[in-house]
């Protein structure tokens, strides 16, 4: 039996990010190969002629799973019905500002964002924030949508995670798929700690503490 179509919210969509992530969810991707969805795209007004844009390359792809593509300015039209909402859309951090200098830019984005989730997206509706900082935007989502369940907001740090494998397996001219238990902490911003005392990597002669293998801790 054909599953009912799940409507997938991105903001943000006209953008780098939003552009290469909507085709990907639309075949299926990130809910499976048999999940039909019904795309919702959220971008700012200048941005409107480059979102109808990508709503026309995804109707001129034919994916067979998509079965609908909502692209809007309006928040609520936009978050109404929704499943799965990606919080790509944000402040751009540009040359010389961290992560944190964006946040008060973002307070307001997310607020509004989060207060039309709250109203308008289905119930048990899964949200994952992308823009940074992106843990502190997933609390002030948490804060203005408290009828969404916290364990269904979460964000990414994947980036700096990924960073500090890539790091290390470069030092240690191993593979980064046999570097694991590396830890990020604190915030998505320059107060975050890689944490890789708890950290190994596979060797010919078993697992071996990271720590022990660079043996150098200004590094």
């Amino acid at each position: 039996m054909a599953k009912e179509p799940m409507r997938v919210l991105v903001t943000g969509a006209a953008g780098q990010i939003g552009y290469a992530l909507v085709p990907m969810i639309a075949r299926g991707v990130m809910l499976g190969t048999d999940q039909p969805v019904i795309l919702h795209m959220l971008d700012i007004p200048p941005a409107a002629e480059a979102l109808n844009g990508v709503k026309m390359e995804l109707v001129d792809a034919a994916f067979p799973l998509l079965k609908g593509v909502v692209a809007t300015t309006d928040v609520v039209e936009a978050c109404t019905g929704v499943n799965v909402a990606v919080m790509v859309g944000g402040f751009p951090r540009k040359e010389g500002m961290e992560r944190k200098d964006v946040m008060s830019k973002n307070v307001s984005i997310y607020k509004a964002q989060a207060s039309a989730l709250e109203a308008h997206a289905a119930p048990n509706c899964k949200v994952l924030v992308v823009a940074n900082p992106a843990n502190t935007n997933a609390l002030i989502l948490k804060e203005f949508a408290p009828s969404i369940p916290e364990r269904n907001v979460t964000c990414l740090t994947r980036l700096d995670h990924n960073r500090a494998l890539g790091q290390i397996s470069e030092r240690l001219n191993v593979q980064v798929s046999d570097v694991k238990n590396v830890i990020i902490w604190g915030n998505h911003s320059s107060t975050q700690y890689p944490d890789v005392n708890h950290a190994t990597v596979k060797t010919s002669s078993g697992e071996k503490p990271v720590c022990e293998l660079v043996a150098d801790d200004a590094w």
